[in-house]
Formats: C-alpha cells, sequence, structure tokens
C-alpha cells in the first residue's frame, strides 16, 4: 500500500508540474496572457473540449498535442492506481489511518503501551479507569478490529520502529510501557524512547535478571518481571492473607469506598503552611501515608509536624469523595 501511495502522489506532482510547463509553453509560444495560458493549459489536459482561449499557431498546435498525449497517459495512470487503492480496500485503510493519527497528535501527557498481550493488555486497563489517556502501538494488524470496538487509539507498527514510536507522539508522553515479549525489543524502545524524549518515564517488562540489568543501563525507570511479581504475590497471600487484602482494598479504582492517590501540591494551594497533623485534623477519613519531596527520598508516614511546601507529592489513603475534595484543595486555592 505504501508504495501504491508514493506512485499516487508521484504522478500527482508531475501533472502539478505539467500544468506549470503548459502555462509557460503557452505563454512563450503564443505570447498570451498568463490567465489564457493557464486556461487554455486546463482545459487541454482534463480534455473537457471548451473552446480555445484564442487561435492557435502552429507551433501552438503541437504543443497542444504534446499536452494531451502527456496529460492523457498521467491521468490514465492516476485512475489506474487510485481504482486499484478502492478496490485492494485501501483507501479506506489510508482515511482510517490519517484520522487515527490526527486522533494522537491531539494528545498530550499520554501512555505509549508498546505490546497489547496479556500483560498490556492488563495495563491498558488500569490506565483507562484511572482516566489516563493512552495510545497502543502493536504489529499485529489482527487486532485492529478490537482496538477499534474499545475505541483505542493505536498504532499498528512494532516496538523496534522509531517511525513507529515517533506516530505514536513518544515526543509528548509522560511514559512508555515496553510490554513486548522481546527483551531485546524492549530494550530498544528504552533506548529510543529515551532519545526522543529525555523527561519520559519507561516502564519494562522482562523475564530474567540479565536483561533487567541491561533495562536499567539503557534508562528504564522501572522493570517489571510479570512472573517474579505473580509468584511473590502468590507466597505473600499465603504467608500473610490480611496484608494482602489490604493490599487489595487500597489498589487504586479497585474498591468504590477506599482509594489510594498521589497528589501534587500547587503553588497556589490553601494547603501551603499546613502541617500534616492540622490537614488529617480537618479531613479525619484521610490519612497522609507518604511525602516525596523534589529529589529527596519518599518520607514513609512523614511527621506530624512536616510542613506542605509547593511542589510536594504526597501519597494519601481514604474515603473517594473526601479523598477527591482534597485533591481539589491541593491543586487550587479554592478549595
Amino acid at each position: 500500500m505504501q508504495a501504491i501511495l508514493v506512485r499516487l502522489l508521484r504522478v500527482i506532482g508531475l501533472l502539478f508540474l505539467l500544468t506549470i510547463l503548459g502555462a509557460i509553453g503557452y505563454r512563450v509560444i503564443e505570447e498570451w496572457s498568463w490567465t489564457d495560458s493557464i486556461y487554455m493549459t486546463v482545459i487541454t489536459l482534463s480534455t473537457v473540449g471548451f473552446q480555445e482561449a484564442q487561435p492557435l499557431s502552429q507551433d501552438g498546435r503541437l504543443f497542444t498535442v504534446f499536452l494531451i498525449i502527456a496529460g492523457g497517459g498521467l491521468a490514465l495512470y492516476l485512475l489506474t492506481l487510485t481504482a486499484r487503492l478502492i478496490l485492494d480496500g485501501h483507501l479506506p485503510q489510508v482515511y482510517l489511518r490519517e484520522r487515527m493519527a490526527m486522533r494522537i497528535r491531539s494528545k498530550r501527557e499520554h501512555v505509549v503501551v508498546c505490546g497489547y498481550g496479556r500483560f498490556g493488555q492488563a495495563v491498558v486497563e488500569e490506565l483507562l479507569e484511572a482516566g489516563q489517556a493512552v495510545v497502543v502501538m502493536d504489529e499485529n494488524k489482527e487486532l485492529i478490529p478490537l482496538l477499534e470496538e474499545k475505541e483505542l487509539a493505536y498504532v499498528i507498527a512494532s516496538g523496534s520502529s522509531e517511525n513507529g514510536l515517533r506516530e505514536a507522539g513518544v515526543e509528548g508522553a509522560c511514559a512508555v510501557v515496553a510490554a513486548t515479549p522481546s527483551e531485546a525489543e524492549n530494550v530498544f524502545i528504552t533506548l529510543a524512547a529515551r532519545e526522543m524524549n529525555p523527561q519520559i518515564r519507561v516502564h519494562a517488562r522482562c523475564e530474567s535478571e540479565l536483561a533487567a540489568r541491561r533495562l536499567v543501563q539503557a534508562g528504564a525507570d522501572q522493570v517489571v518481571s510479570p512472573f517474579q511479581m505473580g509468584g511473590a504475590r502468590t507466597a505473600a497471600s499465603i504467608l500473610r492473607p490480611a496484608v494482602v487484602d489490604f493490599l487489595e482494598i487500597i489498589s487504586p479504582g479497585s474498591s468504590p469506598e477506599v482509594d489510594l492517590e498521589q497528589i501534587l501540591v500547587a503553588p497556589s494551594s490553601d494547603l501551603l503552611g499546613c502541617n500534616v497533623a492540622e490537614i488529617e485534623r480537618s479531613i479525619p477519613s484521610l490519612r497522609i501515608v507518604a511525602l516525596r519531596r523534589g529529589q529527596e527520598s519518599i518520607q514513609i508516614a512523614p511527621s506530624a509536624r512536616t510542613t506542605i511546601e509547593p511542589g510536594d507529592m504526597l501519597v494519601v489513603i481514604g474515603e473517594r469523595a473526601p479523598l477527591l475534595e482534597f485533591a481539589n484543595r491541593a491543586e487550587s486555592p479554592e478549595g
């Protein structure tokens, strides 16, 4: 399809060039005005048979014959390519691809998920549940009906394709997930994404310790082994079932009543100057369980006397409604 589109664009370009040459030819041979020259060229190439702009000289007639032959051949070739696109079903694909490209270009601070297998699908579902914009990247064309059904933005390309990553909007994304089953491809995705967007967060899937080390060296912020995580979770559910049940409850979006959220304190927030104890007294159903300030290490269970400053990242647990109200207070002075 790509080759046909390239040829189609070339033919259109040749027709445009032939129109310019035709106008110049009539201007030089017949010494007509530019308006008459362009008019004569267009009616000749389009073979509409309108009346000539002015009577033609012998040289002008020979030049017109040349334009008819050249223009007719190009027009026939253009018609053939267009028919082939339609009959092969490529034209609707071109339209869908361009529509999808426009949809992706409108996104900012989205997450690019490379690989839509079982692991990638689980990541996408969690992100969508949290209201995060997502672009899926996978080379399997058979996934298109499923992606269309779920109304997901997608790019059909390998994760190792730099053009595909660029089309998925990696430069404007906040994070990329290298979720393909190929560890080598995940390393490439990490390197390419880091080169295109140095500020992007990279989360990569791996199956071995060696791959994990290579991914970290390549610039991955987080390396995840689904099998290791699954095994550790199963063992924990046997050894510490109450802890696992608690973690299930506080997983973001897993419970309608209780939630765990990270909240960034804005410079204009009315929380500035308040300490942890004052905030927890004002909203008894919330607890600040962690705080990160700039590049400092995260503070678990920060002191009650800790004063909130602009840019602090708070990890808060509590009931859903008060938690949303607290997030609004952290982001604006209105409360």
